[in-house]
């Protein structure tokens, strides 16, 4: 494909391809430092594309079954498996990631959407879904009530982080669009290339009615004046930025509802029993160095501490450095580079400047900076190298505890006691997933509980499955994700689960006749 010449990426709304008419913003290859595209969504009909998605693409979405938009997205699945290699060289130039990160956002992505493409394919014929049995509310049952959901009447907009351009948008999409609810989707401005340039396929293709899938590249202005009471929006990124929003009056005043998925603190806990030269150590070690070079650390649900009991301490610093020695870090153009770059170089000074405040109470343990030299890549691209830092005493830090750092960093933290672990890792006032290693899979059940009410997900390993268990930071479609707290308390996928945040929940009452007649067209919600 041609990546030459730099373009103006247009906007599709209101089923129809838009430029911006106003400032454009640069899309540029954090490695190079080339300019790759332009966006601007400057002078966009935002009240055209809000209402030709609610009346014209809603409407048309909700004339399907379930099952039907259940073929649509297996429609997509095909479109997208078609343009892969599209997609790749896309994030190689504007994400700076190396093939096997680029996988985990594209072919993640086309694995969400195949599963909702499979779980959406149960539902059938169906129009309404069915929360439970009919209850009675007269003593001689002629009265009765039901629960039912039904898809809500307005539009799903998607404010994405720059992080995950396919799969940040297709996690949300796919449980928006078998609901039956149009989606217009902000990706971030830094990584927009590759969402536009997916929904431009798919638009090409035909599967979906006009307007059921809008893209907006650039500045997100305004469109959140356009929420309407019968809109959600999910929304990804920092916790300042959610707070920000979540003042705003389309939820304030109007009652739209908001989904969000922050920054958090995740953990991994070695338990005590898995001194080193153990396999659950073993496994310890090289999650951890996995977590912090993926995507280059970039991942919502990376590790960020790794608690280890204090008298294995030195055990796991070490073996954690030699792992990352031999990351080969700088462009992903490169077969022998193992990580590529940071996004850009806003987020390579944001990650400098992080790990400066945490050294401030942990000591560096290993620091692949010092003399680093990254293959086909200077000191002006986005390369950081990893950054393995350390905290004995794990209670006695704050910073580690409240502080993440967007990148290919993390913290050990020792502790004396399970005890301890687990209220060092609640410090982290509500993470997206936290993971344990043990060699007993027993051993794990009580801190698996005591962290539950903490985390959106629990994620624990022993021998038994260390082949086959799916990695702390993969986010499967079958499992929830999202978490209490700092983490934003939201959940999204889940599987089936995921519908629920775009329909709305109704008690019809009256008469046994009406209410055993919901029944036609409808099926019961899985749990």
């Amino acid at each position: 494909m041609d990546m030459t010449t730099p373009a103006l990426l247009e906007n599709y709304i209101a089923g129809q391809w838009v430029a911006g008419n106003g400032e454009r913003t640069a899309l540029i290859d954090p490695v190079t430092g080339d300019t790759l595209a332009y966006v601007s969504s400057a002078g966009l009909d935002l009240d055209a594309a809000f209402t030709f998605a609610r009346e014209t693409a809603g409407p048309a979405l909700r004339a399907l079954s379930y099952g039907e938009r259940a073929q649509r997205l297996s429609q997509i699945v095909a479109t997208l498996q078609a343009n892969r290699d599209n997609y790749y060289a896309i994030a190689t130039a504007n994400s700076g990631t190396v093939a096997i990160d680029s996988a985990v956002d594209i072919d993640g992505a086309i694995y969400t959407l195949s599963t909702y493409a499979k779980l959406g394919a149960s539902l059938g014929d169906a129009h309404t879904l069915l929360d439970g049995a009919a209850v009675p509310l007269a003593k001689d049952a002629s009265f009765a009530v039901r629960h039912v959901f039904r898809p809500t009447p307005g539009v799903a907009l998607f404010i994405n982080a720059f992080n995950f351009p396919s799969w940040g948008l297709w996690e949300k999409a796919a449980g928006a669009l078998l609901a039956g609810v149009p989606v217009i989707v902000k990706p971030a401005t830094s990584t927009a290339w590759l969402t536009q340039r997916m929904v431009a396929d798919v638009v090409a293709a035909g599967i979906l009615p006009p307007g059921s899938l809008s893209v907006i590249c650039g500045s997100a202005a305004g469109l959140l004046d356009h929420i309407g009471p019968f809109d959600v929006v999910s929304f990804t990124g920092s916790a300042d930025t959610a707070a920000t929003l979540r003042a705003h009056a389309a939820f304030t005043e109007r009652s739209a509802r908001i989904n969000v998925e922050a920054d958090s603190l995740n953990s991994a806990i070695l338990l005590p029993d898995a001194a080193p030269g153990t396999p659950a150590f073993d496994q310890f070690v090289r999650e951890v160095a996995r977590e912090m070079t993926v995507k280059s650390g970039q991942k919502c649900t990376a590790i960020r501490r790794a608690m280890v009991p204090v008298e294995h301490f030195d055990a796991a610093a070490v073996a954690i450095a030699e792992r990352l020695a031999k990351t080969v870090v700088g462009n992903p153009r490169n077969e022998s580079v193992k990580m590529g770059s940071l996004v850009n170089l806003v987020q390579k000074r944001a990650v400098l400047e992080g790990i400066a405040q945490l050294q401030t109470e942990a000591e560096t343990l290993y620091d692949g900076n010092v003399d680093a030299t990254f293959v086909d890549a200077d000191a002006n691209s986005a390369c950081v190298a990893p950054v393995l830092l350390g905290l004995r005493d794990g209670a006695a830090g704050q910073r580690v505890h409240d502080t993440e750092v967007f990148g290919p960093v993390a913290t050990l933290v020792g502790y004396r006691d399970l005890i301890e672990a687990v209220a060092l890792a609640r410090r982290g006032q509500g993470s997206l997933v936290v993971s344990l290693y043990s060699n007993d899979a027993v051993a794990m059940r009580v801190p698996a509980l005591a962290l539950a009410d903490a985390h959106g997900r629990v994620h624990a390993v022993d021998p038994s499955v260390a082949k086959t268990q799916t990695g702390h930071g993969n986010v499967m479609p079958q499992s929830l994700h999202g978490g209490p707290g700092r983490a934003g308390g939201g959940e999204e996928l889940g599987g089936l689960r995921a519908l629920r945040f775009y329909h709305v929940r109704a008690a019809v009452q009256g008469p046994t006749a009406l209410v055993e007649a919901l029944t036609q067209d409808a099926v019961e919600l899985p749990k």
